[in-house]
């Protein structure tokens, strides 16, 4: 195919509509009929990356193999598309600014004043295509955070507007996701809001070309023709996107309302067979028919909002499919972890997750975790922050180093068994400083995550600071705590594990960041396989 074509995904009414959603389901959708998709995120905020952002302004922080610091949809994009993002597939309005300044300090506007228009809009434009010149992807999709409106939206709407005239007819179009809110003293669903939405597009010289509406209750016939005619779009191009039970259901629901269909329309694109769904269906299958069922402890810090962890809770019901498990997780907040509370809390739970985070709130209850899920055999998983609480809890209460701590919570700690890297040491700014993609890691032989692997070198994705200290290894290792994962060369522990337990195993990195639909991360696979075990042998006890 000569030309790339884009199809730019805004939002309208309000915000967490599920743009992300939609685009990848579009795109999994135009994938499975043979064309080269990805998916772009444009976020409207200032910040260069979400790097800095806590996790409460924005979920997590998702990282790529390039290690950049992206938006939490990104990590949809892959679990969708199971295809490696990059640092082009995320643009901020910080990074956009940041090269324009750059720019114009080294003197490449030759004098010109340097304003929104044209040169933040033709340094948007050029992000936008940069995936679309490489010649790997004959449909770049972009989905534009915010809402349609907003003051922060407004360069990109512009940038879209120009692009879409660029390109010329059948290379590029809109799709506009907006709500049709029920409401239930009228007893009927309103489309005023809808109506209200795309003629603030059209002001801004856009028309959405397709419609998706999200609601909670079905669309009626007469209801679609309506919104068709008032906000000058084809019937077809009307899409009902109802509230689903997972999301991913939603190709399904997305290929039932001919979405694909309408869109490739649009593009001239020849549309042949129905996308091959096979290896997707089965895996819903498989979701929706579980034979058992584990409980899951997801210790953190941030709890209270789920987007926190979001790859982490995707790569359970990953995990749970591929072993016909229903895994359901139960939040715990570390902070409230306390000697009193711990046993009734965590009696019932099948597998103990410590998961990742930053600074020194809630740390003590991620280590009681640890302990508990250590002295009574539950099957533990411990990521990035959580695998350095396991090595500290190790250190206290086996090797007897009671001071024992990282010196990102104690600096002064007489036995920084966590340590910040040297070469971070005079690093000053926070922003992507870390360690941060993906990073070899050598497995050892005989080793449990080199059986659950079945490899002896792996590829995980990093954020991080502070590391194992080597000065403690060999104590450490002798007592019990092994180190299994080395990085090949900085010598660095990726993982540690407790050979004496049924199933204990810290890693460095974040094995979530890379667990797909199609493929499944295997120590998520692995440690609910665990989780089952151990939930059987409890209920042999009780019966016994």
């Amino acid at each position: 195919m000569a030309n790339t074509k884009y199809i730019f995904v805004t939002g309208g009414v309000t915000s967490s509509l599920g743009k992300g959603i939609i685009a990848a389901s579009l795109a999994k959708l135009l994938q499975a009929r043979g064309y080269r998709t990805t998916i772009q995120k444009l976020d409207p905020y200032i910040n260069v990356d979400p790097g800095t952002l806590n996790p409460y302004e924005h979920g997590e922080c998702y990282v790529t193999d390039d290690g950049a610091e992206t938006d939490l949809d990104l990590g949809h994009y892959e679990r969708f598309l199971n295809v490696p993002t990059s640092q082009a597939n995320n643009v901020t309005t910080g990074r956009i600014y940041q090269s324009v300044i750059e720019k114009e300090r080294r003197g490449e506007f030759l004098g010109k004043t340097v304003q929104v228009v044209p040169h933040i809009t033709n340094e948007i434009k050029e992000r936008i295509q940069i995936l679309g010149n490489s010649g790997n992807y004959d449909i770049v999709i972009t989905e534009i955070g915010g809402t349609v409106g907003d003051i922060e939206s407004l360069p990109y709407i512009e940038a879209v507007r120009q692009l879409l005239w660029e390109l010329g007819e059948n290379n590029g179009m809109v799709i506009h996701l907006t709500l049709v809110p029920y409401l239930s003293a009228a007893g009927e669903l309103k489309t005023k809001p809808t109506q209200h939405s795309v003629k603030t597009l059209m002001e801004s010289g856009i028309k959405a070309d397709v419609l998706v509406c999200r609601t909670e209750h079905e669309l009626s016939e007469e209801l679609r023709h309506k919104l068709a005619l008032f906000c000058n779009v084809k019937r077809e191009a009307v899409i009902q996107s109802i509230d689903a039970k997972t999301i991913y259901d939603v190709p399904n629901l997305m290929l039932q309302e001919g979405l694909d269909a309408v869109v490739l329309k649009k593009l001239a694109l020849i549309e042949e067979d129905r996308p091959d769904l096979t290896t997707w269906n089965k895996f819903l299958t498989k979701l929706k028919n579980p034979k058992h069922t584990v409980t899951i402890g997801l210790v953190g810090k941030y709890v209270e909002l789920q987007d926190s962890y979001k790859s982490i809770l995707e790569s359970f019901i990953h995990a749970g499919a591929e072993n016909e498990i229903k895994v359901n997780v139960e939040s715990i907040h570390s902070e409230y972890i306390t000697e009193k509370t711990i046993a009734e809390k965590f009696k019932s739970l099948d597998g103990i997750l410590v998961a990742p985070g930053f600074g020194d709130r809630g740390i003590e209850g991620k280590i009681r975790a640890v302990q508990y899920a250590r002295e009574h055999n539950v099957p533990f998983l411990g990521i990035c922050l959580g695998m350095q609480m396991a090595v500290i809890e190790f250190a206290r209460n086996v090797l007897g180093l009671q001071s024992a701590n990282s010196t990102e919570m104690n600096p002064k700690t007489a036995s920084p068994v966590i340590n910040l890297m040297d070469e971070q040491k005079n690093i000053e700014d926070k922003g992507g400083t870390m360690r941060l993609g993906a990073w070899e890691c050598e497995l050892k032989a005989g080793s449990k995550v080199y059986d659950i692997y079945k490899k002896s070198m792996i590829l995980e994705r990093h954020r991080h600071r502070y590391e194992f200290n080597n000065d403690y290894k060999e104590k450490i290792e002798t007592a019990g705590l092994v180190a299994t994962g080395l990085n090949p060369k900085t010598g660095l522990v990726e993982i540690v594990e407790l050979p004496s337990h049924p199933w204990f195993v810290g890693v460095q990195y974040h094995p979530e960041y890379k667990s797909t639909v199609a493929n499944p991360h295997p120590l998520f696979v692995a440690f609910v396989e665990a989780a089952l075990t151990h939930s059987e042998k409890k209920q042999n006890a009780t019966l016994a």
